[in-house]
């Protein structure tokens, strides 16, 4: 299987065998736990004699909270001065273990553990200490109209976030752990009875089917689970937004959470859902739909318009009237380099600026896009390194590709622009043709979770799907429940 990547290190703490505690002494227990733990400095001890016996309190220092510690589990034990800790620790979740395994996971994910000095079983009290940022709109996706909330690290919050906006039984959750080192645990999150059961099975079979040492975003679990890592068009939707979640719920999609990540994976997607926005659906219908068709048009000029300026100025400036063909031909008079160098140079100086920009402060930011779009644009204009109108192109370029709601899509269409740009110089127009048929030869190719990309339109069309996807039409227009589209297109 293509999605399968496989772990690179032969041993971690998953593979030690399973074992309970050792009956009698405390000491021995405790040697075990430490040794499942490789004997870490942050595992403390805490030594209190409760009914007459002594009990040892474990915890990971850096993941527990000190005050609940003291308040809702020393504290109420002390005053009782009993081992009854189901009874007496009732204000937060308590359970019961022998194994090292399940007693060293708890630790690691913030319990506190109690072991009575002759007991062979130890208690798991929650204690994990919640940090994290306020909920806040995403920074990459932000909107005119609607909620302005975001996702954040938290996977309880997320799913709050989810649960908050459609509050029914047929929201399921599924969790799983996945990284042989990180345990970092996933959920999977859909509508019962609106999603394909074949979609909600070929998840599970690709997320069980992971085999790799750690995980820590949902980047990684992208790749892991994506059809065509070659592709330079993403097969996935990463987002933010609560809002924008839930509407693709509702429409039979899957959501994938990764504890520690503020995204949302959200599968199986196809080409058009990286032109539509929230704010398509937070205006009236005309203006949502005036909006998502300036957007389409984007794609092409994101593509192709500074190869087709390449293919004009070097073998069809015939096709251009005669008042514009020479202010065109003035201002490549003076400058040395061909077209194409002129392209592809400022292609690369406008990722160099881009990068810069976002790396640095927002103060400094803002300064070097002031300093690389007046002065450096002008001086390379003045210097007749690059005409005038390779400067018009490339930002109409720039502006293009950033009109796409979804930063990743449109550094896609960057990247696509410099094969586009070779083929332009060598073939012309006939080389562009050539270029935009393969890239929507591979857009009918490939598939999303067995769903081709580029449906309702490739590889052949679908009738019952063509709808909401040039126009944005009104809502009572649209079906209260999405039709299986997966199931049509399911390989067998």
């Amino acid at each position: 299987m293509r999605f399968l990547r496989k772990r690179t290190k032969p041993y971690t703490q998953s593979d030690v065998p399973a074992m309970e505690l050792v009956p009698g002494e405390i000491e021995p227990k405790l040697a075990q736990i430490q040794q499942y733990l490789s004997h870490t400095d942050d595992l403390k001890f805490q030594r209190l004699f409760l009914g007459g016996q002594s009990v040892v309190f474990l915890y990971m220092e850096s993941l527990i909270k000190q005050q609940l510690v003291q308040s809702h589990i020393l504290k109420p034990l002390l005053e009782a001065d009993s081992t009854d800790f189901e009874n007496i620790v009732s204000s937060i979740e308590v359970k019961q273990s022998s194994n090292v395994h399940h007693i060293g996971k708890a630790l690691l994910d913030g319990f506190c553990v109690a072991i009575a000095e002759h007991g062979s079983t130890a208690f798991l009290m929650a204690a994990a200490e919640s940090q994290g940022r306020s909920i806040g709109e995403p920074k990459d996706e932000q909107i005119i109209k609607g909620a302005h909330d975001g996702f954040v690290e938290s996977l309880n919050t997320n799913l709050y976030l989810l649960r908050n906006r459609i509050k029914s039984p047929r929201l399921k959750v599924k969790y799983f752990t996945l990284g042989r080192v990180t345990n970092t645990k996933v959920a999977m999150v859909y509508v019962d009875g609106y999603v394909d059961p074949n979609l909600i099975e070929e998840c599970e079979r690709r997320l069980a089917a992971i085999d790799f040492d750690y995980l820590y975003s949902v980047a990684n679990l992208d790749e892991m689970i994506e059809e065509h890592p070659f592709s330079p068009f993403p097969q996935t939707l990463q987002s933010g937004r609560p809002d924008r979640a839930v509407s693709y719920l509702m429409e039979g999609k899957i959501n994938l959470f990764v504890d520690g990540s503020p995204l949302a994976l959200i599968l199986p997607i196809t080409f058009f859902s990286f032109y539509q926005s929230s704010d398509d659906y937070n205006h009236r219908w005309i203006t949502g739909s005036f909006f998502r068709l300036i957007r389409f048009i984007s794609f092409i000029l994101a593509i192709s318009l500074p190869a087709i300026y390449i293919a004009i100025v070097t073998y069809h400036s015939e096709v251009l009237p005669i008042g514009i063909l020479y202010s065109v031909k003035v201002s490549l008079t003076y400058v040395p380099f061909p077209p194409i160098m002129e392209a592809i140079s400022m292609q690369l100086i406008l990722e160099l600026l881009k990068e810069a920009a976002i790396r640095l402060p927002s103060p400094i930011a803002q300064t070097i896009g002031i300093v690389g779009g007046l002065v450096i644009g002008t001086a390379v204009v003045e210097a007749h390194l690059v005409s005038h109108t390779m400067i018009v192109v490339i930002g109409l370029t720039a502006i293009a590709s950033f009109a796409t709601p979804i930063n990743e899509f449109g550094t896609s269409l960057r990247i696509l622009g410099f094969p586009t740009m070779i083929a332009a110089s060598l073939f012309g127009f006939f080389g562009i043709a050539i270029m935009l048929m393969l890239i929507f030869i591979h857009l009918c190719k490939i598939e999303s979770m067995g769903v081709p990309y580029f449906n309702p339109f490739g590889p052949f069309p679908d009738k019952q799907g063509i709808k909401d996807i040039f126009l944005r039409l009104p809502i009572w227009n649209t079906d209260p429940k999405p039709q299986s589209f997966f199931k049509r297109w399911k390989r067998t």
